[in-house]
């Protein structure tokens, strides 16, 4: 049984990976940086150099691999977009859409998986917090698409996770101090009383993989923040 991870050289990528793997897939995963690239080579069955955001790497990748059974995707361009939406430039709004809405569409287009796609999308498609709207317009369209590729890839199932705050290098634009004043504040708000890890997430995308019932479906892995 095979699985790529596209974008699981860290993060919540990485963690699905070492899950997966741990669960006896043979997993491939993807990533752009070299550095951490050359972090996980080895501990995988593959690990291959992959720009999300250039179709034609995505393609010449999926048709080399050929078939596989599973396909994560969590690629992320990180906190691009985030502010107010009067304030990001068009430049950081196409970033935003690019490196994880399209990155996703491309990848999905290409890739010959045979049982089933999940992805990461974010709690910010279903949240009313100021200076989300660009990564709320992201994980909503992404949210939004997962019903209808369920429907028109069948037997292939479709799902997605839908995180709220993971402490991840995701929130590496803030200066650490400040970083745990905003996780200590979020943690105290929702009913799970702690900011999600990686491996939270993680849990639940090994689920979704392995649930051979559930298909069209977005679990919301927030710790509680969408219905507090």
């Amino acid at each position: 049984m095979r699985a790529v991870v596209m974008g699981g050289t860290s993060g919540i990528g990485l963690a699905s990976a070492e899950q997966l793997a741990n669960a006896g897939l043979d997993v491939t995963v993807t990533g752009r940086d070299p550095a951490k690239l050359a972090g996980v080579t080895g501990k995988f069955a593959g690990a291959e150099r992959v720009d999300g955001t250039d179709r034609e790497a995505v393609r010449e990748f999926f048709s080399r691999f050929g078939s596989f059974e599973h396909l994560v995707l969590a690629f992320s361009p990180g906190a691009v977009g985030l502010g107010p939406v009067r304030e990001v430039s068009p430049e950081d709004l196409e970033a935003a859409f690019s490196g994880k809405l399209f990155a996703y569409l491309d990848s999905i287009r290409q890739a010959r998986v045979t049982r089933s796609i999940t992805m990461v999308s974010a709690a910010s498609a279903r949240a009313a917090l100021p200076g989300t709207v660009t990564l709320a317009a992201v994980n909503g369209a992404i949210e939004r698409m997962v019903s209808p590729l369920a429907a028109e890839l069948a037997p292939v199932r479709v799902n997605a996770v839908s995180p709220g705050v993971v402490d991840t290098g995701w929130w590496s634009f803030l200066p650490e101090a400040q970083r745990e004043e905003q996780f200590k504040a979020i943690a105290a708000g929702v009913p799970a009383g702690r900011i999600a890890v990686a491996a939270d997430v993680a849990d639940a995308i090994s689920y979704l993989v392995s649930a051979s019932f559930v298909t069209g479906t977005i679990l919301p892995v927030d710790g509680g923040f969408t219905v507090a």
